[in-house]
């Protein structure tokens, strides 16, 4: 006899509309398509956001190094140039023609203008200071010495940073303005190579200076001037010269301040001769 729970599941399992299902639950995906998404999106679309600034940056890039390469091929050029004027110049003044004046002369005017170009045109060349340089020795040269001046004048201005070839300027300054006659000038120009920090001539510029005070008659200073050489400078090609010049000072000096003696012997007078007695007359008659 079949029990009544057993009759339930058989009349349950005889009516297929009555039939038990297992629901399976739906398959959830591990990742988040909302985020899946984005990241697909950012994928597929992020290098077109970043193209457009990476292609300025390297459009001012290569600007930037094509400037640069503009830059230093126009300095070549430039600098090329200068260097051919220079030797042209140099060609000038060396070519054999110190025979012929005029041809000299002639030689002089090129070399001149050649260093003008270089001045005037390629100033800020390696090459420019030095054919300054060169242009106010050539104006001497040619007994052009006002414009000389100039050309010194205008490398103090535009190289005197330049402490050697500066001392070297002043002083052939410092001889153009003796060769005109205006001292004053001279000495400024010599005072000037004592007064930049490291010029390498300053021995010379203190000899120079002391000759000029002694040309003066003011022996005080010149001595003060040489006394000064040697101390600071004593390995001077100048120390020799300057030490017996010192000398000859000092004793020129100590002579000046030295009273002359006075001698204090007898002076002795010589007897006064007697007039001569004339001898007695032979023809005398008796009386």
């Amino acid at each position: 006899m079949r029990t009544q729970l057993e009759e339930t599941v058989s009349a349950l399992s005889d009516d297929p509309s009555m039939s038990y299902h297992i629901k399976v639950p739906p398959k959830t995906l591990t990742v988040d398509e909302a985020h899946l998404s984005s990241w697909v999106d950012h994928t597929l679309h992020g290098p077109r956001n970043y193209l457009r600034p990476l292609l300025v940056g390297l459009g001012v890039v290569v600007l930037a190094v094509a400037v640069v390469g503009g830059v230093f091929y126009v300095d070549r050029q430039t600098t090329q140039k200068a260097q051919d004027l220079e030797q042209e110049a140099m060609r000038f003044l060396t070519a054999p023609s110190a025979s012929d004046p005029q041809k000299a002369d002639q030689a002089r005017k090129e070399a001149i203008t050649r260093y003008r170009q270089i001045v005037d045109q390629y100033p800020r060349t390696a090459s420019a200071p030095l054919a300054l340089y060169h242009l106010g020795n050539t104006l001497v040269q040619a007994n052009e010495l006002g414009p000389a001046i100039e050309a010194y004048q205008r490398f103090l201005s535009l190289y005197g940073s330049n402490p050697s070839m500066a001392g070297l300027v002043q002083q052939r300054l410092a001889y153009v303005y003796l060769h005109k006659g205006e001292r004053d000038q001279a000495v400024k120009a010599l005072t000037g190579i004592l007064e930049t920090p490291g010029t390498l001539n300053r021995d010379q510029a203190l000899f120079e200076l002391a000759r000029l005070e002694e040309s003066q008659s003011r022996p005080d200073a010149a001595l003060a001037r040489y006394q000064e050489l040697i101390k600071a400078y004593p390995n001077s090609p100048f120390t020799s010269e300057t030490t017996i010049r010192t000398k000859i000072l000092e004793t020129k000096k100590s002579l000046a301040s030295t009273p002359p003696s006075t001698s204090t012997a007898p002076v002795s007078a010589s007897p006064e001769k007697s007039p001569p007695v004339p001898p007695p007359s032979a023809n005398k008659k008796k009386s």
